[in-house]
This record gives structure tokens, C-alpha cells and sequence, in this order.
């Protein structure tokens, strides 16, 4: 997958699952059976032994694919592994219907704990950012660095851009989106993904946009990805509203792990003007800001974030124990 590939969104549900899931050259996927949930893995091999592990998640629609440009570049730092949250990407609902922040976190926390790997370099973009901060903020061992691409954190003024997507927690609204764009093709889909998740939808390749309508006519046949959406939506929703010491500002707050915030200056659906206040939540943070980017930098621009990713393995004193590395300047 190249780095122009798009997330998925806004697809209904129509027919039994058809179709494979994409997979670039280079990475693999494999099953993973937990108790309460079945997740679907995406990796690459490590280029050496004793590389610390990293494991990457999407954001709301996404899929682990949205990794897969950022991924390559990390040969040599570390052993990465991007996981597809419940009812996304190839990973079948949970069987208890969780698809709040704290369902998808306790999902990530569980593969974590049977991993067994020790802690890890996590990421997370937009929901997926959310539930990082969550699983750093009640994990602390789980979790040696945590990189945030444009968090799904708080806002008290929501962009209006980012409204229709908030609908979707609203009960009856899924349905009506269902019915409204029941002769929306694909290719229709991908472009309003593309307008509103991309600070310039110019720089996504006619092969990357090809590969993005294949992914999303598989996903259109999921019987549940679209129960998943709203689901998943009103978990969002739902967390913003939550105070106390569940609050996620409040969480940010209590992560002990060294903090890379990435943020873009485009992003129609987190606001640019997060970017401060989230540097001054996450009490050991280092703020990258692209002016260009939307709301996937790591697809968007992924040697810039992987080159800050070194550094700040370089700022932590990790960086000395990776040895030679593929991440360009």
C-alpha cells in the first residue's frame, strides 16, 4: 500500500461478506482469537531480532491498511503490528456489541496481554488515538512510547466539517444515511473520503484511489461494518461527554509514556487548535505540526513522521539500541 491510500468510510451494508483484503507487499495477516473477540493482525518481518515492538491503530472506519505506508518505513526501529478493532477491517464484530472508546481499548489491551511482548511503541490516529490514550493512561507498563496522529480527544467547538460524522451516533440516523446513499458508487464514496480526510486529495495516486474503491466495495458487502460505523461513532460521542477521571483530557493528563502529538493544519475533522492544548495535557510531549496535512498525516506525509518518530526515540535514549535503520529524513 502506498502512501496515498485512503481510509474507508461510509459504506453500507448490503450482502454477505466477498472479497480478500488487500496486502502489500512485504506485510502479512494473521488471526488472533481472544476471549470476547477475534482480531485481525497486520505485520511485517522484522528485519532482526530483539527489535522493540510497535503496534499501530486506526481510526474510526479505518483499517490497519491506513498503517501500511508508515510501517516500511520503520524497518530497523521496530517490529511493527497493526491491528484491525473490532468490526473493522477484517476483524469480525465483538460478540458483546462494545464498540465504545473502552470496548475498542480493552480489545487492545487484551491482544497486548497475550502478546506477551513486552511494552510497545504505540500509535494511534483519530478514534484510534482515543483509545491509545486510554490504554496508556490505565496501562502505563503496557506502553514505552505513545505517537498520536490527529486524536479524537474533546472539543468544546466542534469543526462544523466534522459534524456530519457526530450524526452518526444519533439514533436512526445510520439508517437514513443508508437509504439517502443507496446508489452511491464506490468510486462516489472514496472521493468524499478523500475530501474530507486529505489536506490535498491531488496527492492520492490513480493506483492508490483504484486500490481504495476495491477495499471499499469489499467493505459495502459487510453485513454489520456499518452498525460498526455508528457504533463506534457514538462511542466517540459518548467518551467527549464523560468527566471525572474518566474524562480523556483527564487521562491524557495521567500518561507517563513520552508523547509524540502530530496534528494537521487541514484536518477537517480534529481541529488544528487542539495541537496546544493537547501539548500541554500529556506531561512528556513533543508537538510536530504540518500546515499541508489533513487528518491522516501518516498517510499523507509518512517519512515526516517517522523521522520525528526517530527523533524521539533519539530524545528518550531508545534510539542507540535499534541499530541501522530504513526511516529517511
Amino acid at each position: 500500500m502506498s502512501s496515498t491510500e485512503l481510509p474507508s468510510v461510509l459504506a453500507t451494508s448490503v450482502a454477505p461478506k466477498v472479497g480478500t483484503v488487500r496486502v502489500a507487499e512485504g506485510e502479512r495477516l494473521r488471526t488472533v482469537g481472544l476471549p470476547g473477540i477475534t482480531l485481525t493482525v497486520r505485520s511485517r518481518p522484522p528485519v532482526r531480532e530483539g527489535l522493540p515492538p510497535a503496534l499501530y491503530v486506526h481510526g474510526l472506519g479505518g483499517s490497519s491498511q491506513n498503517w501500511s505506508a508508515l510501517m516500511p518505513l520503520m524497518d530497523g526501529l521496530v517490529d511493527s503490528e497493526a491491528v484491525d478493532l473490532p468490526g473493522f477491517g477484517d476483524s469480525p464484530p465483538p460478540d458483546d456489541g462494545d464498540y465504545s472508546v473502552t470496548g475498542h481499548a480493552r480489545a487492545v489491551i487484551r491482544f497486548l496481554d497475550a502478546a506477551e511482548r513486552g511494552p510497545v511503541h504505540l500509535f494511534g490516529n483519530s478514534l484510534g488515538g482515543a483509545v491509545t490514550t486510554r490504554v496508556a493512561a490505565v496501562r502505563p507498563d503496557l506502553v514505552r512510547t505513545l505517537t498520536l496522529v490527529s486524536p479524537a480527544l474533546p472539543e468544546i467547538r466542534v469543526q462544523r466539517s466534522a459534524v456530519p460524522t457526530a450524526l452518526l451516533a444519533l439514533p436512526g440516523v445510520a439508517g437514513l444515511f443508508t437509504r439517502l446513499t443507496k446508489d452511491w458508487s464506490a468510486e462516489q464514496r472514496v472521493r468524499g473520503v478523500t475530501a474530507l480526510c486529505y489536506g490535498d486529495p491531488g496527492m492520492v495516486t490513480p493506483e492508490g484511489f483504484r486500490n481504495a474503491v476495491e477495499e471499499m466495495e469489499r467493505r459495502l458487502a459487510l453485513p454489520y461494518f456499518w452498525d460498526a460505523m455508528a457504533r463506534s461513532a457514538r462511542g466517540i460521542v459518548n467518551a467527549y461527554t464523560l468527566g471525572g477521571q474518566h474524562g480523556l483530557w483527564r487521562q491524557a493528563e495521567r500518561v507517563l509514556a513520552p508523547t509524540l502529538l502530530v496534528y494537521g493544519g487541514r484536518d477537517q475533522l480534529v481541529s488544528y487548535r487542539m495541537a496546544q492544548r493537547a501539548g500541554r495535557a500529556f506531561r512528556d510531549s513533543r508537538l510536530l505540526t504540518l500546515p499541508d496535512a489533513g487528518h491522516v498525516a501518516m498517510m499523507e506525509y509518512p517519512e515526516t513522521v517517522a523521522t520525528a518518530f526517530r527523533e524521539l526515540l533519539a530524545d528518550t535514549g531508545e534510539l542507540a539500541d535499534t541499530g541501522p535503520t530504513s526511516a529517511r529524513s
